[in-house]
């Protein structure tokens, strides 16, 4: 197993100079308030296993794997070696009606590791790819089956499906749909979402409350009729909208309804696949077969962008009708399957095996658990809610004149940073973790501390 302990002051990355307020600016960023981040920026330099290094040379503990991505560890040598190797060898090559070896090799492992009759995959560059690419891999399917009509995909409210205008139009959260509302894709509606603090608070794994609110799915098709349903697309855990643990019995459930109706289930395991809890997917996890597994972030441990769209055999062979000199399928991007991704998917799921990092994973959940379960009592929390190697910790939002001052949340992320030298996502008034899988003992006892002594210094 990899050891996870504090790297040597040898090994920790110089300091740089710092950025001047003019070179911050051209940079747009992604999902930051660009003025407050320019004014105090948090720039990180380095990284190594556990740890990143800011430009002032601190050393902070990352209990986030990056973006719920960096699951084998931050530069990994084996993972980083291949990346610069096949930089060598092969940098690019296109994938319309041409291939490099490394993708078919890369499918082929890849796929080895998910459930049942999972047996192909299709690669793109992000999550939000795989899920675009997952709901037209839906619709094609149908219309190859004879059933043209079974256009309309049932989400659920508060998902996080990717930023693309499919995945805004299947998510459920209020910001993003209000930001492009003119622009969301028809033929979607929503199941309601799990989350509820007065019967599931504090809850260690899956709540046993909640399994019925599956049956709306049954409403749904009732309204909708079968015929014109194609697909139902749920997080098996939603980690982007504040660690939503499934209720017992609730994803067999859905499981459950669509098999009856004829209506392919998909599960977006962006961050729940590749070990996250403790199996190469949660449908393992959970013992469910969906019929396509969507994935990106811990495939190659976050170091090259990639996707990729797991499908079940039916639905491959469903393509595969026809004259054989005709596309099947009309989709691509011109970085699908690139040979730098493939060769750091292949190196990481390697590291996977050889270090036991899902092994690690499991065996630590019931200490991760436990310990963040400590924070029942501090202060503002409401809610703690564990699975594998993923928490979320919410807090009462308070009186905040959000957005001209920091939200509770935003506040304890940002002193999380600055004073404990911790790294740690936020979502809503939820504190979202979840550390790269070498993780130890001693580290998730740090992690704890240093949040808790943070949340006894906000208001």
């Amino acid at each position: 197993m990899s050891s996870a302990a504090k790297p040597s002051a040898s090994s920790k990355k110089a300091p740089q100079p710092a950025l001047k307020p003019n070179d911050l600016e051209a940079h747009f960023m992604p999902f930051t308030p660009q003025r407050s981040f320019k004014r105090k920026p948090r720039l990180l330099t380095g990284a190594k296993g556990m740890f990143y290094y800011s430009d002032d040379g601190r050393e902070l503990l990352d209990a986030s794997a990056g973006l719920w991505c960096v699951n084998a560890g931050h530069n990994h040598p084996k993972i980083v070696e291949a990346i610069r190797r096949q930089a060598g060898e092969l940098d690019y090559a296109p994938n319309f009606a041409f291939a490099h070896p490394l993708a078919f090799q890369a499918a082929s492992r890849l796929c080895a590791e998910m459930p049942g009759d999972i047996e192909h995959v299709f690669f793109s560059n992000s999550g939000s790819e795989s899920v675009d690419t997952a709901v037209k891999i839906a619709l094609a399917y149908w219309r190859m089956r004879g059933k043209g009509t079974k256009t309309k995909i049932i989400s659920r409210e508060r998902a996080y499906h990717g930023v693309n205008i499919c995945g805004v139009s299947l998510g459920g959260l209020q910001g993003n749909r209000k930001a492009y509302a003119g622009a969301m894709m028809p033929n979607v509606d929503f199941l309601p979402h799990t989350h509820n603090l007065e019967k599931n608070a504090f809850t260690k794994g899956q709540p046993a409350w909640g399994a019925h609110l599956a049956d709306d799915l049954s409403n749904l098709v009732t309204l909708h009729d079968p015929e014109n349903i194609a697909a139902v697309i749920v997080e098996p855990v939603a980690g982007s909208t504040g660690v939503l643990v499934p209720p017992k019995g609730y994803l067999e459930k859905l499981r459950e309804i669509c098999t009856k109706h004829d209506i392919l289930l998909i599960f977006d395991e962006v961050i729940t696949g590749w070990g996250r809890l403790g199996k190469a997917t949660a449908a393992e996890r959970f013992g469910i077969q969906p019929d396509i597994i969507t994935s990106a972030k811990g495939i190659n441990s976050g170091t090259v962008p990639m996707g990729a769209t797991f499908i079940r055999k039916h639905v491959y062979d469903a393509f595969m009708q026809g004259g054989e000199f005709g596309v099947e399928f009309m989709h691509g991007y011109t970085y699908s399957g690139h040979p730098l991704a493939c060769a750091a998917a292949l190196a990481t799921l390697e590291v996977y095996k050889e270090e036991r990092l899902f092994e690690n994973a499991a065996k630590l959940e019931k200490k991760w658990a436990d310990a963040l379960h400590t924070l029942k009592g501090a202060p503002h929390v409401v809610d703690v809610r564990t699975i594998g190697l993923m928490a979320g910790v919410e807090l009462d939002p308070g009186k905040r004149d959000y957005p001209n001052e920091m939200s509770r949340a935003m506040e304890t992320f940002d002193k999380l940073f600055f004073e404990q030298n911790v790294v740690m996502r936020f979502t809503l008034n939820t504190l979202a973790m979840s550390p790269p899988l070498i993780v130890n003992e001693g580290q998730i006892d740090e992690i704890v501390s240093r949040l808790r002594k943070t949340l006894e210094t906000v208001k």
